[in-house]
């Protein structure tokens, strides 16, 4: 049988994977270059059953959010970097209260308003927790329209499973370009216990979601269990692609839109002769520092490409455990080619 694949945005693919992943609530604000999510959403969320919410800000929309979600259904929010800095507050106390989320960030130029080229200026804030207190979410780095689709069905999965907000890290680039899609729905929607939902206490004992603790030693053993919470993600939630690592000399690292210009540098660098391969982290929390560790105790040597002036640059020194990293960065403006690409590794490359 023919698969029938359909040409659609990235972000269309997006609002398809939340449908059928079981979302029946949105709560969000427009901003470029991630409008296209609560556009079809606004359209298509209620012919499911569905409601569809313009909040009027995106401080409204994250509590929006957190209500909806406390009650146990399956609700998402959406943004692009300055919008998602309006959330902060929001996501640290949803994490807090161990509410599952999902929260896309199809991110845009920056510091400030910058504009609405492709970015990856927010990595930081997405990994290591931008609001406040000690808090992961698990973070997700699609690299195609296909995974935006498949990996936003994943994290409705993983935000229940772990009770914690899930991020899709995206940018204005993967969010805005269109690929053929697979749609092909879960069969069954997995769903995890909820009895931590609030649905009313009639007939059973109360249930509070809270991330005030104000009795001795309460709100430290919350936070402890929160970070055994993250240490199980780290243990078990680790995902990654690999391209022609094994007899590589020199290891490429890069995630979402810079891995796309990046597979292309290292089949030009195969073709002239260099063993270069590709390793490409599509959790960024958690991050796959047990993978690159085991890479560097082989003796290999990281270049890590971003769209930024290096911020997983950091997280790949410290896998590296002392091992040469080298790093092209290309700031919001412009997109690096494969040959730009191509031209560093042929300075980098360990015969050169």
């Amino acid at each position: 049988m023919t698969e029938t694949r359909d040409l659609v945005k990235g972000n269309e693919a997006v609002a398809m994977g939340a449908i059928d992943a079981g979302c029946l609530y949105y709560f969000g604000y427009p901003i470029t270059p991630q409008s296209d999510i609560p556009e079809y959403l606004s359209y298509h969320l209620p012919k499911v059953g569905g409601e569809f919410v313009q909040a009027e800000s995106e401080v409204a929309a994250i509590n929006m959010l957190m209500g909806a979600a406390s009650t146990g259904i399956r609700a998402m929010t959406s943004s692009s970097s300055p919008g998602i800095s309006l959330m902060q507050e929001g996501i640290s106390y949803i994490a807090g209260s161990e509410i599952p989320t999902v929260i896309v960030n199809m991110s845009r130029s920056g510091p400030g308003l910058g504009g609405i080229a492709p970015s990856q200026g927010d990595y930081f804030q997405a990994v290591k927790g931008g609001g406040h207190g000690d808090y992961h979410l698990l973070v997700l780095a699609p690299n195609s329209v296909q995974e935006l689709y498949d990996l936003t069905i994943l994290a409705f999965e993983l935000a229940e499973k772990y009770r914690n907000p899930v991020m899709i890290l995206g940018d204005a680039m993967i969010g805005q370009m269109k690929e053929p899609l697979l749609r092909e729905p879960p069969g069954e929607i997995h769903e995890y216990p909820k009895e931590w939902a609030l649905t009313g206490a009639k007939g059973r004992p109360q249930r509070v979601l809270k991330s005030l603790y104000l009795k001795d030693g309460e709100l430290t053993a919350h936070n402890w269990k929160l970070h055994q919470k993250y240490e199980t993600m780290k243990e078990s939630e680790i995902r990654f692609e690999e391209l022609m690592t094994e007899d590589a000399d020199l290891i490429l690292v890069a995630f979402g839109s810079a891995a796309r210009i990046s597979r292309t540098s290292v089949m030009m660098a195969r073709e002239a002769g260099m063993r270069v391969g590709l390793f490409r982290p599509i959790t960024l929390f958690p991050f796959p520092e047990p993978q690159l560790t085991a890479m560097a105790k082989a003796g290999k040597r990281f270049f890590v490409v971003e769209l930024n002036t290096g911020q997983m640059l950091e997280d790949v020194k410290i896998s590296a455990q002392g091992n040469q990293v080298d790093f092209f960065g290309k700031p919001p403006g412009a997109l690096p080619t494969p040959e730009e690409i191509f031209e560093e590794i042929k300075k980098i490359y360990p015969e050169s």
